[in-house]
C-alpha cells in the first residue's frame, strides 16, 4: 500500500501537533514497514525541517516539499478545494491529512486527525479574526474560520477521523454529525519514539 502523509504541521516546532504528527508517523511506519510511504511538507521559509525529519526516520520514506504558504495552501484547499494533492505526490492509496489544510483526492481514501472541537465550542476563546502585521509581512488567519472550512473539506474527503479523545469523538459526531462508524480514538501518547 502506498501511504501519503501531510507532515507540513511539523514545521512549527514546540506545538503539540507537531510532536504529535512526528511521533505518529514514526509510529506508522515503525509498526508498518512493508508499505511505501510518502511524506508531504509545506512550508515557504521552514523547508529544511521536513528533509532533516525525513533523514532520521526508518525505511527511507520519499519526500516532497514544496514552497507553498499555509495560507495559500487554506485557500486553495479549503476555500476553492481545487488542486488534488497527488498532483504533488503522485497516486497513493490512502492520504492522512494534517491539521491545518484538507486537500481534494483524485483516488486516495481519505484519513484526517481531530484534535479537539474547542473552537466550536469556544471559538471567543480562539483567534478568531486575521491580522495583517505591516511591519513583519505577517498575516496571522482567523484559526476559527481556517479549522471550519477544514473540517467541512473533511468530512466531504475523508473515511475515516482519528480523535485524540472519547470526548473528541463524542464532539465529531454531535458537532459535526461524522458517522460513529468513521471516527476512532487513537491516544496520541506513545513512547520510545526518538525522531
Amino acid at each position: 500500500m502506498r501511504i501519503g502523509i501531510d507532515i507540513s504541521q511539523i514545521a512549527y516546532e514546540g506545538t503539540g501537533v507537531a510532536q504529535y504528527v512526528r511521533l505518529i508517523t514514526e509510529a506508522l511506519i515503525r509498526a508498518h514497514p512493508e508499505h511505501e510511504y510518502v511524506l508531504f511538507g509545506a512550508s515557504l521559509r521552514k523547508k529544511q525541517i521536513f528533509f532533516d525529519y525525513s533523514k532520521k526516520l526508518p525505511g527511507n520514506p520519499r519526500l516532497v516539499v514544496v514552497s507553498v504558504p499555509p495560507t495559500i495552501l487554506d485557500w486553495m484547499w479549503n476555500r476553492l478545494h481545487i488542486v488534488p494533492v497527488e498532483w504533488f505526490i503522485g497516486p497513493v492509496d490512502v492520504f492522512w491529512s494534517s491539521d491545518w489544510t484538507q486537500p481534494p483526492l483524485s483516488k486516495a481514501r481519505g484519513i484526517t486527525t481531530i484534535h479537539d472541537l474547542s473552537i466550536l465550542r469556544y471559538p471567543e476563546e480562539s483567534h478568531n479574526k486575521a491580522e495583517l502585521h505591516i511591519g513583519s509581512a505577517v498575516l496571522r488567519p482567523n484559526i476559527v474560520a481556517t479549522q471550519k472550512r477544514r473540517l467541512m473539506r473533511a468530512i466531504g474527503e475523508c473515511q475515516a477521523f482519528l480523535c485524540d479523545s472519547e470526548a473528541t469523538k463524542k464532539d465529531a459526531h454531535t458537532l459535526l454529525h461524522i458517522p460513529l462508524e468513521k471516527l476512532h480514538v487513537v491516544y496520541p501518547g506513545y513512547k520510545g519514539v526518538s525522531v
